[in-house]
């Protein structure tokens, strides 16, 4: 689970930090940088398998050529930064397992990883650019401090059942030497520091290590690795599986029939039903749902039949029924752990059903009130938008505003970058790290098609502090008419 991130040089994330509940709703107007954040999310998630190079490549940009190291630093001006850094602080699992399947128990599960990466151009012995890592560590945080630094509401018998052990030295530290920069890699048990030379290092320490020399470390990049952006596609969702395809659902929504056959063959009747259940709240002409093996192609094929009794295959349902269709998977799959980002979940859904789709994102979630069992993951959603009938119907503290604002570097560049704030009087604005208060007319600002500003309020207004489970709507219930209008205009 993710609660924290500060990001800075990285696209135009500056001075970034932004703290994370079981659910979180970035809000904001398309082009200000929302996905940039999910993209520094990928990165961190990808810098646990993959070396610095590829794991940088595969980060999307859409202005710069592939392959071009330079384009996840921040522009400054007409030139790139040329150093980024990135601080996630996370609750990782107690026990679990490594890449290879060996088992691991953690010394502590609330952690703090910091990774400072510099560009280096071409030189004489290397005809490509390439990241190098400048600082990378692992620390604990003391159970001491769990509750401040979680941040969100949630229950003391939940916080006792996931943060749990104890640790008096870090896992990985960074140290200036005679010999030049070195990471070291500390021991669990007895033993001398690993340590390794930052300006040879492909990868980062933490990508390699496993569960017989740094079982916490390797919970970690376990942990890490979980994080993933859904980008549900139909064609993906539509496609049947052979009967022995991966059952795992895809980031892409792949493998959905053969992830809904894996959970339908314990309990079939009751597992279908409630997918039936919860499909049947977008689309009210659902009775069931199943998945159909044909025996002669050794194929899985998934197959929604409506209120008269037609049976139709996953080829013939619109891409919203589909997607709802994938997170009501993921809902019912315990083995889907981690943090999920959706980039506007809204999309390919009625107006009149985005409610429903938003009941099915925040009860996927893990409940911060009900103590986790040993064997359960932690699951985490994360969504962006840019829509006000998405805004109109969560709860307050659920919501991150996000705004471009541009600023001016040391020697006087322009530098356009995003800025994450939250509304007044929830947990996102008070404690350790609180965001900056954002002006309810700020929000309604883009919220509103024909700019027009709020009649009862400034930009400058604070309202007072609301309940955590009070939508936005019951929140500002006296400013809010503009955000009627605005889903009429959608």
């Amino acid at each position: 689970m993710l609660t924290r991130l500060r990001v800075s040089g990285f696209k135009n994330l500056v001075d970034v930090d932004v703290r994370f509940g079981p659910f979180t709703c970035i809000a904001g107007a398309n082009g200000v940088g929302k996905s940039n954040l999910f993209d520094a999310i990928r990165f961190l998630s990808n810098l646990a398998t993959h070396p610095l190079r590829e794991a940088a490549v595969m980060v999307r940009d859409e202005q710069s050529k592939a392959g071009d190291l330079r384009s996840l630093f921040t522009l400054i001006g007409n030139e790139y930064a040329t150093d980024l850094s990135m601080e996630a602080e996370m609750v990782v699992a107690e026990k679990g397992e490594d890449d290879l399947g060996q088992p691991a128990t953690a010394k502590i599960t609330f952690l703090q990883y910091r990774l400072e990466l510099a560009y280096e151009e071409e030189t004489a012995s290397s005809s490509v650019s390439r990241l190098v890592i400048r600082h990378e560590s692992l620390k604990h945080i003391n159970r001491g401090e769990a509750k401040n630094r979680l941040g969100f509401p949630h229950s003391t018998e939940w916080r006792n059942s996931v943060i749990k052990g104890r640790r008096t030295v870090d896992f990985i530290s960074t140290h200036q030497t005679e010999n030049g920069l070195l990471i070291r890699r500390h021991q669990e048990g007895p033993g001398h520091p690993q340590p390794y030379a930052a300006n040879k290092l492909m990868r980062t320490v933490l990508s390699s290590v496993n569960a017989g020399e740094a079982a916490t470390a390797a919970l970690v990049k376990r942990e890490m690795q979980s994080w993933q952006l859904l980008q549900l596609e139909p064609t993906a969702l539509r496609r049947p599986d052979p009967v022995d395809a991966a059952a795992k659902l895809g980031p892409d929504g792949s493998h959905l029939a053969s992830t809904l056959y894996r959970l339908g063959r314990t309990h079939p009747e009751s597992l279908y039903a409630a997918i039936g259940n919860r499909l049947s709240e977008l689309n009210e002409d659902v009775r069931h749902v199943r998945v159909e093996r044909d025996e002669k192609h050794d194929r899985l094929t998934v197959e929604v039949t409506d209120r008269s009794g037609t049976r139709h295959p996953a080829r013939a349902l619109s891409d919203g029924t589909l997607r709802f269709l994938a997170l009501t998977v993921i809902e019912q799959d315990d083995q889907m752990g981690g943090v999920l980002c959706l980039e506007e979940p809204e999309n390919g859904i009625h107006p009149a059903r985005i409610g429903a789709m938003l009941d099915l994102l925040r009860d996927i979630v893990t409940d911060p009130f009900v103590p986790v069992e040993p064997t359960s993951r932690l699951r985490q959603v994360i969504i962006n938008t840019h829509s006000p009938a998405v805004v109109n119907q969560l709860p307050a503290d659920t919501l991150v505003v996000a705004e471009r604002e541009a600023t001016v570097g040391a020697v006087g560049q322009l530098i356009n970058r995003v800025r994450f704030s939250a509304l007044p009087g929830t947990w996102r604005t008070t404690g350790e790290g609180g965001a900056s208060p954002v002006a309810i007319g700020k929000l309604l600002a883009y919220l509103n098609p024909e700019g027009r500003a709020p009649t009862e309020s400034s930009d400058e207004d604070m309202t007072p502090p609301v309940r955590r489970e009070r939508r936005l709507r019951d929140v500002y219930e006296g400013q809010l008419d503009l955000f009627d209008q605005a889903v009429r205009n959608l």
